[in-house]
């Protein structure tokens, strides 16, 4: 097997097994990466930026140095490559717990349960529950869903066909951290910026390609489009901007607006302005257009990895042949 099926072999390997078996209930690698990273911070942690590069460095490059050890070690065996790689996927995925918590909210919101709907509102995004109605969980939900079919599916398969094992390791690494010390919190003001800033720039492939594909396997393509080009910029992050305005556009729906996170009331601009408010069906919508959109970036990951191995490693192999 030539090395640039690898990847393409390893990583529909991993989002198959994430499809069938979603994420361990226990001994998840994120999980225990994230443990590693909070006892990192627990001595390294000061109010000051350089000390919080200092963690995103240590935590990053030890995932990324992790993944090319391991990918060094099983070089030689194709098959054990393969598995490798598939493992590292299904390990940093997480498309099929994303649909399935988003899922188990628009449950409880068809049953009119509206108090299960916020307690299960945690497991999907950091909003306060309690002051989101039925429509505003539903919103939440469809938000969050566009915004982690980037962060959690997405993304990781592009920085796989980049950098194979490292580049899927690193990038739900520089992920996990930003989830974890990248928000404005008075703690993490400022050691969590390099975090962040390190997360807006891993995440914007991953984003751009998400709205793309959102806007091809949606219903309304210009819709998406118009909607990403109008409002995108609107958004206060770089990534989620395109992803939220175009998946809005792509189902007809309305995003933004007044939420709260940790007591803070933010008020966002509405994305796709010219759509209806979100309902609760439109939950399982966007469900079904967020693993449309995955399998599509799989495909897409995958040849953008073969033909880079054929228009970089071809010329090399010519080289090896005429030193030899």
């Amino acid at each position: 097997m030539r090395a640039d099926r690898v990847f393409a072999y390893g990583a529909a390997a991993g989002l198959l097994g994430d499809l069938l078996f979603g994420d361990p209930r226990r001994g998840h690698p994120v999980a225990a990466f994230g443990r590693a990273a909070g006892a990192v911070e627990r001595v390294l942690w000061r109010d000051h930026r350089g000390w919080g590069a200092l963690h995103t460095a240590v935590c990053a490059g030890g995932a990324v140095a992790l993944g090319a050890v391991a990918a060094s070690a099983v070089r030689p065996s194709r098959a054990a490559s393969v598995a490798l790689t598939g493992a590292a996927t299904w390990a940093v995925v997480g498309g099929t717990s994303l649909g399935r918590e988003a899922r188990a909210v628009g449950r409880f919101l068809d049953a009119g349960d509206i108090e299960g709907a916020r307690a299960r509102l945690p497991h999907l995004c950091g909003r306060d529950p309690q002051a989101l109605d039925s429509d505003g969980i539903a919103r939440a939900v469809v938000e969050s869903v566009a915004e982690n079919t980037s962060d959690a599916v997405v993304g990781a398969l592009v920085w796989g066909a980049v950098g194979g094992v490292p580049g899927l390791l690193g990038f739900r690494a520089v992920n996990t951290l930003d989830a974890m010390v990248g928000h404005r919190s008075s703690r993490h003001r400022r050691y969590g910026w390099a975090s962040a800033r390190l997360d807006d720039v891993a995440g914007w492939p991953g984003a751009r390609l998400t709205a793309v594909l959102a806007a091809a396997a949606g219903g309304d393509a210009r819709g998406a489009v118009r909607a990403w080009r109008k409002d995108a910029g609107k958004h206060p992050s770089p990534n989620a901007g395109p992803v939220e305005a175009s998946f809005a556009g792509a189902l007809g729906v309305r995003l933004g607006g007044t939420l709260s996170y940790g007591g803070r009331v933010e008020h966002r601009p509405v994305l796709n302005g010219e759509g209806r408010a979100v309902q609760v069906a439109d939950i399982e919508r966007a469900v079904r257009l967020s693993r449309r959109v995955s399998w599509l970036a799989l495909g897409v990951s995958a040849g953008a990895s073969l033909l880079r191995e054929r228009v970089v490693g071809r010329p090399a192999q010519q080289r090896e042949k005429g030193n030899s």
